[in-house]
């Protein structure tokens, strides 16, 4: 079962970068790239937790504060980018959704990587 969520962690990373690095790369656009990322973090978020949280051999404790922050923005993440992408979809792209959606997954990277 660990090679199954460490399968996981890789699909939630690859998620994170293809957010972050469709920001970089895109800007001032939400890109395809970072909305279906942020699709991928939030789902393999949500299936890591419940994998660490219901499988005693992982050896796992999450962070519920943590969670739910990371969570939180996540879903922030998201919901900027679908807006994002839709809105240049119909021509009227709006750079600050990008920012956001982009500063947000930044900010996320941060919260998992020095919150402890």
């Amino acid at each position: 079962m660990t090679f199954v969520y460490n399968l996981v962690v890789v699909t939630h990373l690859l998620g994170m970068a293809a957010v972050v690095g469709g920001y970089v790369a895109s800007q001032p656009r939400v890109s395809e790239l970072m909305v279906w990322g942020a699709r991928a973090q939030l789902v393999t978020g949500v299936v890591l937790v419940g994998m660490a949280e219901s499988i005693d051999s992982l050896g796992k404790d999450p962070n519920m504060p943590k969670i739910i922050t990371k969570l939180v923005i996540a879903v922030l993440v998201a919901a900027f980018a679908e807006m994002g992408r839709a809105d240049a979809k119909r021509g009227k792209a709006l750079p600050w959704m990008t920012h956001a959606a982009g500063g947000l997954a930044i900010l996320n990277v941060f919260v998992a990587a020095l919150w402890h």
